[in-house]
């Protein structure tokens, strides 16, 4: 498995930050799987199905506004549920959200209010659209990875409790040494197998 990156640990810039965060978020985080558990269930899996989600993340950082992108990344997250309501939106206004959310990157709250303007964007599709231009960066929060997190009932429709969300997989994704796509990937994974009767629980390791 690859190293964290050099820009997520740069974040949350030394061990003792790390550490920092995860005592303090202690009480609305408890992974149910170990650093180990991580790295095993990311290399497992399906990296090929985020192609395209990836492919329009870079072209939106590129630049590139285009709707087919907005409705690419949309797709993937929802597994096209709900794809009535972005449809109401106008192309223009697409793609002013998504060049001021890509402006907005060093003030996140800003750039996640400019996409759940969107009619059908709420705070977890917004994670998507962030996450795909920006990997290094942000995270997607959903019900798979807050489950993986032992935090089920965790809001995800707060933008102020997303951005905790994210602070605290920046730092376990240092901790454990993987970058914020990688560890999506392993909660998602892990909740999947869960869902299918394939693993249990543990609180502590």
């Amino acid at each position: 498995m690859a190293s964290c990156s050099s820009t997520v640990m740069s974040v949350l810039c030394s061990a003792g930050a790390v550490a920092v965060t995860m005592v303090a978020m202690k009480h609305l985080f408890a992974p149910n799987l170990s650093r180990e558990e991580a790295h095993y269930l990311c290399q497992r899996y399906d990296s090929d199905s985020d192609f395209w989600f990836d492919a329009a993340g870079r072209s939106i950082r590129r630049g590139d506004y285009s709707r087919q992108h907005f409705d690419t990344i949309f797709k993937w997250k929802t597994r096209n549920r709900g794809k009535s309501r972005p449809q109401k939106n106008k192309t223009v206004t697409i793609k002013r959200a998504l060049k001021l959310a890509v402006d907005s990157v060093d003030i996140p709250s800003m750039a996640l209010k400019s996409l759940v303007r969107l009619e059908g964007v709420g705070v977890p599709v917004a994670s998507a659209i962030m996450a795909a231009i920006f990997p290094e960066r942000f995270t997607i929060i959903d019900f798979r990875a807050l489950e993986a997190l032992g935090a089920k009932s965790f809001s995800t429709s707060s933008i102020n409790r997303y951005l905790e969300y994210v602070s605290y997989c920046v730092a376990l994704s240092a901790e454990w040494s993987m970058s914020l796509r990688e560890l999506d990937r392993a909660l998602w994974k892990w909740s999947e197998k869960q869902d299918a009767g394939l693993l249990q629980p543990v609180r502590k390791r």
